[in-house]
């Protein structure tokens, strides 16, 4: 906000204002607006320069057709003067105390400077590391090692529940050997599908477009959409795996329908899950508290790949129980 802006009396004559304008204007912050202000400093109405040139000399200032005043609280967050700006279109916004009484201005190319160093700490916190707070190159080593190094730890660990998934299912692992073929394929798409929820809520909840009451219906919409990209993945998978077997790429043994069954069901719940837990994430986060950009693509795919894992061997067991298993 800034204190550098033309006040006016509402009842001076267009005529008046223009010449107070061209004597007081200099130095200020802007001239597209200007702001009607009473003698005890309450703000009346905003009024733009347009408007008062193309205004009859003798017209009073308050009687002057133009957009109804929009004024911004003192009290609004940084994200509240974004969305007044988005909805009102305006060059400039008044900011007023509880009384009515104009503090200052905010304009239009303050308001993209703070968008645009929130959608970037936004950016870098949904690659997995903390916000730079800084340009690339003005960061030194050491703090960049710390704002990386730190994620990087935590997400180590959590891959770390990965290591003991596969040591508890080792026994399944050393008798149908065959299914850790298909690991990294599990366990990416779930990754996959997680991180491509997660930036699309995270996102809607930045735009407004979604708010934390409307995780019901986003669940209700990611469910169906999570059970068709699985199927789809799946049916690539069931279809890779025919191929192979087929043309005699790779011998998955004789019961390699059961293996692909197992594949493309098991691909159904990760992805599925991987949907879910992406979209539901920023709204747990949001709802403790916590920026939902902490919600990172790195961190969402780590928690599904320990459940990916617990999910393929759980499929695994069901369908090749009596077979491999």
């Amino acid at each position: 906000m800034t204190p550098n802006y033309v006040a006016l009396p509402p009842d001076i004559t267009a005529a008046e204002a223009l010449r107070n304008v061209k004597r007081t204007g200099r130095g200020k912050e802007t001239l597209n607006v200007l702001y009607l202000v009473d003698r005890d400093g309450k703000l009346i109405e905003d009024l733009r320069l347009g408007s008062l040139v193309l205004a009859e000399d003798d017209e009073k200032l308050i009687d002057i057709d133009d957009p109804p005043l929009v004024a911004i609280p003192a009290t609004a967050s940084g994200d509240d003067v974004v969305a007044m700006f988005e909805k009102y279109d305006r060059v400039a916004l008044p900011v007023v105390d509880s009384d009515g009484k104009m503090l200052g201005i905010i304009t239009a190319d303050d308001v993209l400077e703070f968008a645009e160093r929130k959608a970037t700490r936004e950016i870098q916190k949904l690659g997995g590391s903390e916000a730079l707070d800084a340009a690339y190159f003005d960061v030194g080593f050491w703090p960049m090692v710390k704002k990386r190094g730190g994620w990087l730890a935590a997400l180590f660990l959590g891959e770390m529940l990965t290591a003991t998934a596969m040591g508890y299912f080792e026994h399944e692992i050393e008798r149908a050997a065959v299914l850790s073929l298909f690991i990294p394929l599990i366990i990416s798409s779930g990754g996959n599908s997680g991180s491509q929820a997660t930036s699309l809520i995270i996102r809607a909840l930045a735009l407004r477009e979604v708010r934390v009451a409307d995780w019901w219906w986003v669940a209700a919409r990611e469910l169906p959409a999570g059970i068709s990209l699985g199927a789809i993945l799946g049916a690539i998978g069931v279809l890779r795996i025919t191929a192979w077997q087929s043309l005699g790429f790779y011998d998955y043994g004789p019961s390699w329908p059961l293996v692909a069954l197992t594949v493309g069901a098991a691909l159904v719940g990760v992805v599925t899950f991987g949907s879910l837990a992406g979209s539901m994430l920023p709204f747990i986060l949001r709802r403790l508290g916590f920026d939902p950009a902490s919600a990172s693509a790195p961190f969402v795919a780590t928690l599904v790949d320990v459940t990916g894992l617990i999910i393929y061997f759980g499929v695994a067991l069901l369908i090749l129980h009596g077979t491999l298993l």
